[in-house]
């Protein structure tokens, strides 16, 4: 009996021991099926062109209607044919990680990936250098390759570096930009403090015209003569919108501007701009350029 009993303990304690070693190899695998995503959604240009950066574009299964860089990229299906998105439209792509912006994406949706066994992460981005590199390196780590990430941040802080340099060095006064989002006459905003494009006006060495309110608000004739600026920044397809620049001229209002004056209508490339990423030196760069004209 007293063999029979130790033979037993022998058995259940290896028998226990093969349990637990298939249970944390299966734990491993899940982690890193969960660290190593194979198929991808991105809800956000800043992400679709981070996560190619850092390599794993192939991963991609579909992508949202900001998602226009690399090339690549832009060739991707859409997962709607504007910002919104719907639960049964994600999961037709069988992904198994989907970012967005942080607030993109309604609870009720979120909740419903999540049970479907679909990963979902939420990333909230800051304009400014420290947040793009810290941006780089959070993506980085969602889609499991941290040092990568790390090594991207750090490549492309270098670059930066040298972008603001230039800037310094060749900055002579700070001209004051109001920068107008148009889709067509009826639907225009005006960027205050806080913005993706406050943020990138100062970094590229001018001033932000508008600092009575925060984000965005609806354009007025009364607040652009109020403002005053000496250059109106627009991007390329809001330039197209309105009809041109000598269009926009015309509006009322904007003789009586310094920039109406001069003639100065800036038209840049808008995911360039508000990407906060890995080409962040490039849409320094690029704005400078156009301010020094």
């Amino acid at each position: 009996m007293k063999e029979f009993i130790k033979y037993s303990s022998s058995f259940l304690g290896g028998f226990t021991i093969r349990i637990t070693a298939i249970m944390v190899c299966y734990l491993c695998c899940s982690i890193s099926v969960s660290a190593n995503p194979k198929r991808i959604i991105s809800l956000g240009g800043a992400i679709s062109e981070t996560i190619t950066a850092l390599g794993l574009g192939a991963h991609l299964v579909a992508v949202d209607v900001t998602s226009v860089y690399p090339e690549t990229v832009k060739r991707l299906p859409k997962v709607s044919k504007n910002r919104s998105v719907s639960t049964e439209g994600l999961i037709s792509f069988r992904p198994d990680l989907v970012i967005a912006p942080q607030g993109d994406v309604p609870e009720g949706i979120i909740q419903a990936l999540r049970g479907a066994g679909i990963r979902f992460v939420a990333v909230k981005q800051e304009y400014s250098v420290k947040g793009a590199l810290a941006f780089i390196r959070e993506i980085g780590t969602i889609v499991g390759v941290k040092q990568k990430g790390e090594a991207l941040a750090l490549e492309t802080e270098k670059r930066i570096i040298k972008a603001q340099q230039l800037v310094k060095s060749s900055s002579t006064s700070k001209p004051k930009v109001l920068f107008i989002y148009a889709r067509g006459t009826g639907t225009m905003t005006v960027a205050g403090r806080g913005s993706n494009m406050d943020a990138i006006i100062s970094l590229a060495g001018g001033r932000n015209a508008i600092q009575e309110f925060n984000r965005y608000k609806t354009y007025s004739t009364e607040g652009l003569v109020s403002a005053n600026p000496d250059a109106l920044l627009l991007f390329d397809f809001g330039v197209q919108s309105l009809g041109g620049k000598a269009a926009i001229l015309e509006m009322p209002g904007v003789a009586f501007t310094n920039a109406g004056k001069k003639k100065r209508i800036l038209s840049v490339d808008g995911p360039l701009m508000v990407n906060f990423s890995v080409r962040l030196d490039q849409a320094i760069l690029a704005l400078h350029g156009e301010l020094k004209k």
